[in-house]
């Protein structure tokens, strides 16, 4: 049949709508009881002069376009889908976001992403830091001593707060009583401890032929360290 004839009932396009699909010609009965989708929300058929907003295999009307909660329009807007419903950011943000532990804001999502054949964008939830199995944004995460972002950085925590190494270094590392440096166990160091003082295991050494004392036996004089040939000399 010509395209003048609509491909299923063979009535005349002449002087009528009509729509196409897949090069053939169907006047807007046919086309509809054939090919509309069915609106998730009314459950009506999508006429084919009405626009179709299609997410995840599902389709709606312009209209029926709407936050579950709300029922505010999702068209041209981010959204969020959450157990077969759709959510505008701020109902998703209400219902599901965490809350920063330090702000007590909603830490929204990260990412925004297209994802529809028409206008709709989905919200991706990624980012924000877990602490102490409290939730917090990136930005509100932030060393006690200096106040800088920790989020990707490492951290030591001290009574419930977290401190980047420097200032958990500064405030409350041990000093080596060699070289008076801070003494930490981060990546596995090791240290000596002796009499309240402290050293790192590679300045425990003779305090007169620098030999290692690390596993050895050794004297005491005064404040030095000594080997026991040396201690004995002395």
């Amino acid at each position: 049949m010509t395209s003048n004839h609509c491909h299923y009932c063979m009535e005349s396009l002449l002087g009528r709508r009509y729509a196409f699909r897949e090069e053939n010609s169907y006047c807007v009965t046919c086309y509809d009881g054939l090919f509309a989708n069915s609106c998730e929300e009314c459950k009506k058929p999508i006429e084919c002069d009405a626009k179709d907003l299609a997410y995840k295999g599902r389709h709606w009307h312009e209209a029926c376009f709407k936050c579950a909660r709300c029922n505010h329009s999702l068209v041209e807007k981010p959204f969020a889908a959450k157990d077969e419903l759709l959510l505008c950011t701020q109902c998703y943000s209400n219902e599901y976001s965490s809350k920063c532990f330090h702000c007590q804001k909603a830490i929204m999502p990260g990412k925004i992403t297209r994802t529809l054949r028409y206008f709709c964008e989905m919200m991706i939830t990624t980012g924000g830091v877990t602490y102490h199995d409290q939730p917090w944004h990136k930005e509100c995460f932030l060393c006690a001593g200096c106040k800088k972002q920790l989020s990707g950085q490492k951290f030591i925590s001290k009574d419930d707060h977290p401190y980047c190494l420097d200032c958990f270094r500064k405030l409350y590392a041990k000093k080596c009583a060699a070289c008076n440096k801070p003494i930490t166990a981060l990546g596995g160091a090791k240290f000596i401890s002796f009499e309240e003082r402290q050293w790192h295991s590679d300045c425990f050494n003779c305090v007169k032929c620098s030999i290692s004392l690390v596993g050895q036996g050794f004297l005491t004089q005064q404040d030095d360290i000594l080997c026991r040939e040396c201690g004995s000399a002395a």
